[in-house]
């Protein structure tokens, strides 16, 4: 009989055992998480003020010091698994993450070291917040800067976060709630519970009140009833999911990225240079990330580029999840990556597409490999700005390459959340920077 491991809920801190479980196995062990119900987390949502005293008890620069000693027992730590008396080391914790998201070794320690930097840097992150306000501002209320009183009062008694699965780095955004005073109310990725417990038990351990944490595995009833019962929220997804909370202006959405790279005129003649931030920007952690990019825009050079992008993304291969040089991420649900590999081959059917990865790659997009199903890194050459392949995004090391003139690149890139630009033309970078269709631009 295999060992059981049970992630309890988190109700205002204090563990909560379900009858309704997710069943998940971890080799010789079985993790069990508690599933909780609309009913019980909508109730809980109504106690949130002691929450909010519990963290008003502490000053802010003690609650930064917490969280800078929660980065090291997040990184270094044995933490509890669960609501038993067992603990999970690092190891444990990358293992267990690797079997339940399909994240090899190496990406699971990256990103550990993501959430380790965002904890252990909480300083800098608030002074960027505050333009460098002292942090007296979230205990009084007010602080004295160049003779002017500058006041604070929090829009919200908590933050809502829906997490997702793809990429444990993401839990980053909700540590700086905490330190300003706000409670989270977390519900956890299908596949991916283990990481915002893990920093939800350092926090806690460096010295956090266990009130300021709600964890709630639950079904998509109760992630609507976290999201619409929080003062301000975020919500991570597909579009198709998160389409119905656009219109709530407390709920921040975070989809499909469809971040671009962009090689200007005064770049492009260069471009092997370049070549292998580029590579880096595709198939970085996995190609999991939204900030990933997915597409690239060239204005000359389109096939050599294109050649040479391919032979190096292909030969990216399948590994084991515990070899060292592992970079791609097998798919927790292979039907998944059915579906991605099935549309993108019917996609390629339109006329002016192609798949340049193909010829250099070893077997077929869809491969079964070390007891996972990967999806290898494709890179799609498309002639038609309009081709349903040319500004998508998929869920591994996928992009569309396409030739545009630099005039009209920032009219055809839609929406996305980051827009990497090699250029060092003034003007066009002033026209980039003005662009309300780009969320983030690295320029340079």
């Amino acid at each position: 009989m295999k060992d059981t491991l049970h992630i309890p809920s988190l109700r205002l801190g204090q563990p909560y055992r379900s009858l309704d479980t997710l069943k998940f196995s971890l080799g010789e062990q079985t993790l069990e998480v508690s599933v909780a119900n609309s009913g019980l987390i909508r109730r809980d949502l109504q106690h949130l003020s002691r929450a909010v005293e519990r963290l008003h008890e502490y000053p802010c620069e003690t609650l930064v010091g917490y969280c800078e000693k929660a980065a090291e027992l997040f990184l270094h730590g044995d933490l509890p698994w669960g609501d038993g008396d067992r603990l999970q080391s690092p190891a444990d914790y990358v293992a267990a993450l690797s079997q339940l998201t399909g994240l090899p070794h190496t990406l699971g320690r990256l990103n550990m070291g993501k959430v380790h930097a965002a904890m252990s840097n909480i300083r800098a992150v608030l002074t960027g917040l505050t333009r460098g306000l002292p942090l007296e501002l979230f205990d009084r209320g007010f602080v004295r800067r160049d003779g002017l009183d500058v006041n604070f009062f929090p829009q919200t008694n908590s933050l809502g976060v829906l997490l997702p699965s793809n990429s444990p780095g993401v839990n980053s955004l909700w540590l700086p709630a905490l330190v300003m005073k706000v409670p989270v109310v977390l519900k956890p990725g299908r596949e991916d519970p283990l990481t915002p417990f893990r920093i939800i038990q350092a926090m806690i351990a460096a010295g956090f009140p266990r009130e300021a944490f709600s964890f709630y595995s639950t079904t998509h009833d109760g992630g609507d009833t976290l999201l619409f019962g929080t003062g301000r929220a975020i919500a991570f997804g597909n579009d198709t999911t998160l389409k119905k909370y656009e219109p709530y202006r407390h709920i921040q959405v975070h989809g499909s990225g469809r971040s671009k790279v962009l090689i200007g005129d005064d770049f492009i003649d260069d471009w092997a240079r370049h070549l292998d931030v580029v590579v880096q920007s595709i198939a970085a952690n996995g190609g999991r990330s939204c900030i990933n990019a997915s597409s690239l825009l060239v204005s000359r050079h389109r096939d050599a580029i294109g050649d040479a992008l391919a032979r190096r993304l292909a030969a990216i291969e399948p590994l084991p999840r515990t070899h060292p040089d592992a970079l791609l991420c097998g798919f927790a649900n292979p039907a998944m990556a059915r579906g991605i590999d099935e549309r993108i081959e019917e996609l390629l059917r339109v006329p002016g597409a192609q798949d340049l990865t193909a010829r250099y790659r070893q077997g077929p997009r869809l491969v079964e490999r070390y007891g996972q199903t990967f999806l290898q890194p494709t890179l799609i050459a498309c002639d038609d700005l309009e081709h349903p392949l040319a500004n998508t995004e998929f869920m591994f090391p996928f992009a569309s390459l396409l030739q545009v003139p630099q005039s009209r690149m920032i009219g055809t890139i839609g929406d996305s959340l980051v827009v990497s630009a090699f250029t060092n033309d003034r003007a066009w970078g002033d026209q980039l920077m003005m662009s309300t269709n780009i969320e983030r631009l690295n320029l340079g």
